[in-house]
């Protein structure tokens, strides 16, 4: 399979979950894309890309389990939830309630929100490992109180590569009355979704990690009670259109200036490379690897797992707890010493390496990493306790 993606040969790529990897075939449909925009910008603006986006937005749609015209395409999961950060309407002293384990970027946003307007981001601490679901819910919603009036969660968690019981949630926070944020960002083409069925207000995913679209292409959805209280983030030619679509709520958020939509455009290339690549079968085989080899390298570093090893907490992606007094240097030595391109973070007070797993990955590529570590371990390199 990494034949088929534009991975360079001589690295062991196994951090799928950053920036995610495009097959050959999509890139190519990118740039086909970009040459049909270049060719005749005004005509391809003005005749065909209404027609194009709708046709990406109904696939993506009906993969994700809502309707095409309730969700709209943003570079990124950043921009998907800054978006609606932006229309948060809360008052001094309101509480937007989360955990500790939540993507960096997103805890600075909510940061940035409750200076600006005296309202307080409760990350609510979660201690490791999960034993169960039940667990887990039953810390979260510690941080609730009456002041609680926004629920903003990871369906996948970045560093700690958790999946975490996001339904459960969202059917406590619908009874309490709260507002629903998602971040779905590792989700769609990695575990199964159905956005209507989660019934959140608010849920954003990347097209291009799990779903291998080139980069720049993710979404948001908005539940439609909540749509017309959505502000675009850019307000351009859409707003008040002269020309208005079927959907006031894609006109504000889809037409908001120039800029290259052909990541967009490959959705329909990206399901088919899926259904010719047996992806969903594939993929499969790359989560029981994950399962089969998590206990087998925190036995190595002597740690343990962060939850249970199953399906319910683990997808492509496990979180190795390693001791290490620079996770910056490990990295990079994993990097230059064994050619290895694997993430190694630093949250909390816990170092992380994160290990994704992807069909073009092998069990050479597993095996090549856990004798880097190995060598580490006996270098003295590693704090093994």
């Amino acid at each position: 399979m990494k034949d088929q993606f534009l991975l360079t040969p001589d690295i062991t790529f196994l951090n799928h979950g950053s920036f995610g990897a495009c097959p050959k075939v999509v890139f190519e449909n990118y740039r086909y894309w970009q040459l049909e925009f270049e060719k005749e910008p005004v005509y391809f603006i003005q005749k065909r890309l209404n027609d194009l986006l709708r046709h990406s937005r109904q696939m993506l749609g009906d993969f994700v389990g809502c309707e095409a015209n309730d969700l709209f395409f943003t570079p990124n999961p950043s921009t998907a939830i800054n978006t609606v950060m932006r229309s948060m309407k809360l008052e001094p002293g309101d509480e937007i309630l989360s955990t500790n384990l939540e993507y960096g970027a997103m805890d600075r946003m909510w940061n940035f929100y409750c200076r600006k307007n005296g309202t307080r981001y409760v990350q609510q601490p979660i201690e490791l490992p999960l034993t169960s679901k039940e667990h887990f819910l039953e810390q979260f919603w510690k941080g609730y109180s009456e002041r609680t009036k926004v629920v903003f969660i990871s369906h996948i968690t970045s560093s700690t590569a958790l999946i975490l019981p996001v339904q459960e949630i969202v059917e406590k926070a619908r009874s309490l009355g709260l507002i629903t944020i998602v971040d779905g960002a590792h989700v769609p083409g990695h575990i199964d979704l159905n956005i209507t069925a989660l019934d959140c207000d608010y849920y954003t995913g990347a097209v291009h990690k799990w779903l291998l679209s080139p980069k720049g292409c993710s979404f948001l959805y908005a539940r439609k009670e909540v749509q017309d209280g959505l502000d675009p983030l850019i307000v351009s030619w859409g707003y008040d259109s002269d020309f208005p679509g079927e959907s006031r709520f894609i006109d504000y958020h889809e037409y908001n200036g120039t800029r290259d939509f052909s990541p967009y455009l490959t959705v329909p290339e990206l399901f088919e490379f899926r259904e010719a690549n047996n992806w969903v079968e594939q993929t499969a085989a790359s989560k029981a690897l994950i399962r089969e080899w998590y206990p087998k390298f925190c036995e190595l570093l002597n740690t343990q797992p962060i939850c249970p090893v199953t399906e319910e907490f683990l997808g492509q992606m496990c979180s190795i707890p390693v001791n290490t007094p620079d996770e910056f240097k490990l990295k990079d030595t994993l990097y230059d010493r064994f050619g290895i391109q694997i993430p190694v973070t630093k949250h909390g007070d816990k170092n992380w390496i994160r290990l994704s797993l992807q069909p073009y990955n092998t069990i050479d590529d597993i095996q090549t990493f856990y004798q880097a570590l190995q060598q580490l371990k006996e270098e003295g390199e590693l704090l093994i306790t």
